[in-house]
């Protein structure tokens, strides 16, 4: 099942953006991966806000805050394609969230954590990709 989490500086995004941008980020992961628009495939999507304390982030040029979009799906859930969109649609959402304009997609970096067969563990039982996409069609076949 996906996991979005979203790094960014106390005080960055807008009130507006900070009350949605973790529901916003969880709806684009769930998209660009292709699942269901369903109540169980949306409890899935685990979205973390991880906001840093003044002075925990800078580079070496100055402070404007940057913003790090960590995915975390499993191997083989999204193919070139649906990255590349999910990079796209995330830096969009967060320069929205932080009131900033498309010139400053550059402070939004996305990594996608693929992880492993066997590796992705949920219930007490390890979840196979396999498991996932029947589960997907099951979904489908009931909406």
């Amino acid at each position: 099942m996906p996991m979005i989490r979203l790094t960014a500086p106390a005080g960055a995004l807008t009130a507006q953006g900070r009350g949605t941008v973790q529901r916003d980020l969880a709806a684009v992961l769930l998209r660009w991966e292709g699942a269901p628009d369903t109540a169980f495939f949306r409890a899935q999507a685990w979205s973390y806000l991880v906001e840093l304390p003044e002075g925990a982030q800078t580079t070496a040029e100055d402070d404007a805050p940057r913003f790090l979009v960590e995915v975390t799906v499993p191997q083989g859930a999204l193919s070139e394609r649906r990255k590349a969109g999910l990079v796209e649609e995330a830096t969009s959402t967060v320069l929205a969230a932080a009131g900033l304009a498309r010139d400053d997609a550059l402070r939004v970096w996305v990594l996608v954590h693929e992880q492993p067969e066997g590796t992705w563990g949920a219930g007490g039982s390890v979840v196979r990709y396999a498991d996932l996409v029947a589960l997907t069609k099951e979904q489908r076949a009931d909406a």
